[in-house]
């Protein structure tokens, strides 16, 4: 009967934390305008239960708070660094996140919590220009090398004494010829076309996807053109004659090119298109441009349009150096040649 209830201490002892935790949690959303006191109460109180609490109980705590206008950022930090699945609810819904906190959150969690701050129903400039710039301190992923078919050697065994010296060069030159072959085959595989190889082509990060489908979803088409010119490299007024085509053709293009999902593109395209969400033959407009698009092409189009982006766009030259001013011999004063002195002194007597 002992050992029964030992085994029993354990569980009971979770649930009974999980139930004083849900309470602290009830008793700090009844406060409508906590004071600072409470502010700190209710921060001590509620880490130490949250971190003994079962895995169920932090979802319901969590969700909960996320309803909340009021909230101590030492709280709202410690709920942002939890697992995904937990914290995903208050990233997304919370009003109470400071937006220090949320670009803080951003650059010490992964990508799946980008995204969950990317849904957020509204977000200030100064988190989109931090979630866009974030790219560049991350680092790179390492460019995948070319599968190629390593030449098995077989070792040789020891010549007998009676084997010629020139039967021994052309085994070896054939052993070499048939690694070549071997080398040459996994090289052209690997060159061969394949939809989802972009091996040395501009491709769309997962938070500047996740950005561009936000800026989509809420048709701000300024946030849109900054997001895809720092996705292009280029400047923003090459973003802003992609969408400038009111049929949606370059900007079709630009998507296939840095690898966009499909649907993701349809969307992105209906929602700056209004005319291409009509349907026709089961499908919207917008699919049949994105369906009816080549990769390759797409890719020499973009790269053309960065190249003469390059050339053509100057941004302001702060730095320009003034132009030199002419010398202007017009207006110095000269003395009279000796000559004329004399001839005004004549003049004068």
């Amino acid at each position: 009967m002992r050992d029964r209830f030992r085994d029993l201490e354990g569980p009971l002892a979770v649930r009974k934390k999980d139930v004083v935790l849900m309470a602290t949690v009830s008793s700090f959303e009844n406060l409508s305008h906590p004071t600072r006191s409470e502010l700190r109460q209710f921060a001590e109180l509620f880490m130490p239960l949250f971190q003994a609490s079962s895995d169920e109980a932090k979802r319901q705590a969590v969700a909960a708070l996320s309803q909340c206008e009021n909230m101590p950022a030492a709280v709202a930090l410690f709920i942002g660094n939890q697992p995904i699945e937990i914290a995903a609810p208050f990233l997304a819904a919370s009003k109470a996140i400071a937006d220090d906190t949320l670009i803080t959150i951003a650059r010490t969690q992964g990508a799946a919590h980008v995204k969950t701050i990317v849904s957020r129903d509204s977000l200030s400039p100064k988190v989109i220009d931090a979630l866009v710039a974030l790219r560049q301190s991350q680092p790179r992923p390492p460019a995948a090398s070319a599968p190629v078919t390593a030449s098995q050697t077989v070792p040789l065994s020891p010549a007998p004494a009676e084997t010629n010296e020139a039967d021994a060069l052309q085994e070896q030159r054939v052993a070499d010829e048939e690694a070549l072959r071997e080398r040459i085959l996994g090289l052209a595989g690997h060159l061969g076309h394949q939809e989802d190889d972009r091996l040395g082509l501009r491709t769309l990060t997962d938070i500047q996807e996740a950005l561009l489908v936000r800026f989509a979803r809420s048709r701000e088409a300024t946030h849109f053109a900054t997001a895809l010119a720092d996705a292009l490299s280029a400047s923003r007024w090459l973003a802003e004659r992609i969408m400038l085509d009111l049929s949606g053709q370059q900007l079709a293009t630009t998507l296939t090119s840095l690898g966009m999902g499909f649907l993701d593109a349809v969307f992105v395209l209906e929602r700056f298109y209004p005319h291409l969400a009509e349907q026709q033959h089961n499908v919207t407009r917008g699919w049949m441009v994105l369906d009816g698009l080549d990769p390759e092409e797409c890719h020499e189009r973009v790269d053309a349009w960065r190249r003469a982006d390059r050339y053509t766009y100057k941004p302001e030259a702060a730095n320009a150096p003034a132009p030199q001013e002419k010398p202007n011999h017009r207006f110095i004063h000269q003395p009279p040649a000796p000559r004329d002195l004399r001839v005004l002194g004549r003049r004068s007597r």
